[in-house]
């Protein structure tokens, strides 16, 4: 039987949670990313697809450009099961590259444009890629990059084409030196009209291979499949009611799973308008929200929180708004109360990681999340459609609920492993089943709380401290913009509890305020002993907090350090 589709209410509490409208085992309507694109197209090629900038591109322009696109790559012999780069922003060109290579049966590989030398080298290596479309910047440091790797032609994507705004704050400056193997746009039409060799497909064929952001170690490449990508894809927009001449906003990039599944996954493959910015800075994001009537999107926690910083943003840029969710970090509840005082739209919680292609469980639309009442942590959902959920022990058996345990996920949207690492595949899916490494509680109407990650407890002297709780915590503090609590080692403690704290503009405040803070709302052994104020937070490209570089000591304290040695025992 299928993962996740066994089970009734009892043993899935979450479904009372569901709306009416969701069916909890839904089988996709097609076999393959491709079919479901053709669907859309077939059923009226003059919707708007894409909007970027003050440019429109309907979905039969954009069919015919990845038709184009595609006959190219195979003419470069491009074949089914290769990998190819994609090294852009948020621009048509991604999404037109997408399609083009699965039309032909290939593989995408997403890279992160921020990436540079060892870093990018490192994944085109692994996965063996053969061709890469990149932007035409820094094109010598890129080439250098390359040389004596698998791949084997490098094609330019201007994030200039398709719009006439050339708005300085996200698009690259021109001249840009051009890449030697040619330019997307110019085989888009020196192949207008023709179409690619039919590839056979299934639904388990790979479509992408996404590389973790490395919050837990080196990047691993989740092999995500075309089901994968349907379940969350179509599931997702259900979830969140997605109709025809609704708005997708794609706040998060698209090299990461999040942009790619749940923001331009559930646009393209459903009538609905996908909204590219190029970069995200948050200015061009608010006034995109209000220009092109946005009605969805779900991004990372710090890009709503950068939208706080926009000083002449307010609530009628956000009057088209249906619904917001945020993910890859659950939200403190004082910015979700922050953020709906000042503009309007609640912050949905949803949870997903790489290997889950995106979401798995999420806050129903319309519903405010719950709070658990022993440590204030906002609840990050209940369990999609098709999604089974278990809260586990260091043996891997159920615990109660209530009780904190191991996330345990199992899904048809769960990847069949990672690129030529079978230790590290055998090791996160025993049994096909995901192990997150997240500490989560389930209540007994299935609604998870996540904890924190396992790697991130803190032992101050045989207590355990979850940095989420003391974060939390800190946000409440209105000084305070971004907040990470790690452990540092203690000689008498063993480890004690420190935060680290980047301030909202225009704000100051005394590291001792927040100490004493912190001592007035948590217990003894949880407030913060020390508090560094920094610049900013370290984060990946994605936005999530890396607890680990903190740890390492990258974040470098400006003056106003504090420590607080009462209750030394504790």
């Amino acid at each position: 039987m299928e993962a996740g589709r066994a089970g009734s209410t009892t043993d899935r509490p979450w479904l009372g949670s569901y709306p009416d409208r969701v069916d909890p085992e839904p089988v996709p309507e097609h076999a393959t990313i491709v079919d479901a694109w053709r669907a859309r197209v077939d059923a009226d090629p003059d919707d708007i697809a894409i909007h970027y900038f003050d440019g429109v591109l309907t979905a039969g322009e954009v069919d015919r450009a990845s038709d184009a696109l595609a006959a190219a790559m195979q003419d470069r012999d491009v074949r089914a099961g290769d990998r190819v780069g994609i090294y852009l922003q948020n621009i048509p060109y991604y999404p037109i590259t997408l399609l083009a290579l699965w039309k032909i049966g290939a593989v995408a590989v997403p890279l992160n444009p921020m990436y540079r030398r060892a870093e990018l080298r490192r994944l085109v290596d692994d996965a063996g890629i053969v061709g890469i479309v990149a932007a035409p910047v820094e094109a010598d440091d890129l080439l250098a990059t390359l040389e004596a790797s698998t791949v084997g032609w490098v094609l330019s994507a201007s994030d200039r084409d398709f719009q006439t705004t050339d708005d300085a704050r996200v698009l690259a400056p021109l001249p840009a030196t051009p890449l030697p193997d040619g330019d997307v746009g110019e085989l888009i039409r020196r192949h207008d009209g023709r179409t690619p060799s039919p590839v056979a497909l299934r639904g388990d064929d790979l479509a992408f291979i996404t590389y973790t952001s490395g919050t837990t170690g080196p990047p691993k490449g989740a092999l995500n499949s075309h089901r994968n990508f349907l379940h969350a894809a179509m599931n997702y927009a259900t979830w969140v009611a997605l109709a025809p001449g609704d708005v997708v906003l794609a706040i998060a990039p698209l090299f990461h799973i999040t942009g790619l599944t749940l923001n331009a996954g559930i646009a393209l493959l459903n009538r609905t308008a996908l909204v590219l910015t190029a970069r995200y800075e948050p200015g061009v994001i608010v006034q995109a929200i209000a220009d092109h009537a946005v009605t969805f999107t779900i991004g990372s926690i710090t890009a709503f929180n950068a939208m706080l910083t926009v000083p002449w943003a307010t609530g009628r840029h956000f009057r088209s708004v249906r619904t917001f969710f945020s993910g890859g970090a659950p939200i403190p509840p004082a910015t979700i109360a922050t953020f709906q005082e000042r503009f309007g739209p609640y912050l949905h919680n949803v949870w997903g990681m790489t290997e889950t292609t995106g979401g798995g469980i999420a806050v129903p639309s319309g519903r405010l999340a719950p709070v658990d009442p022993s440590s204030g942590t906002l609840s990050i959902g209940v369990p999609m459609q098709n999604v089974a959920v278990r809260i586990v022990d260091e043996h891997g058996d159920p615990v109660p609920a209530g009780t904190e345990g191991e996330l345990e996920f199992d899904a048809p949207q769960v990847v069949s492993g990672y690129w030529n690492k079978p230790d590290a595949t055998a090791s996160t899916f025993p049994g096909g089943r995901l192990r997150t490494g997240d500490v989560a509680i389930m209540d007994d109407d299935g609604w998870i709380y996540l904890v924190d990650r396992l790697k991130d407890l803190i032992n101050a002297s045989g207590f355990k401290v979850w940095p989420r709780e003391v974060e939390d915590v800190l946000y409440a503090h209105p000084a305070v913009f971004e907040a990470a609590v790690v452990g540092e080692p203690d000689e008498y403690r063993g480890e004690t509890v420190v935060a680290y704290v980047s301030l909202a503009p225009g704000s100051r405040v005394e590291p001792e305020e927040l100490i004493a803070f912190s001592r007035e709302r948590l217990a003894a052994y949880k407030y913060p002993r020390k508090v560094y104020v920094v610049d900013a937070i370290p984060k990946t490209a994605t936005g999530k907090i890396q607890r680990g570089t903190v740890r390492a000591g990258t974040a470098a304290a400006r003056p106003g350090t504090a420590s607080d040695t009462r209750g030394a025992h504790t």
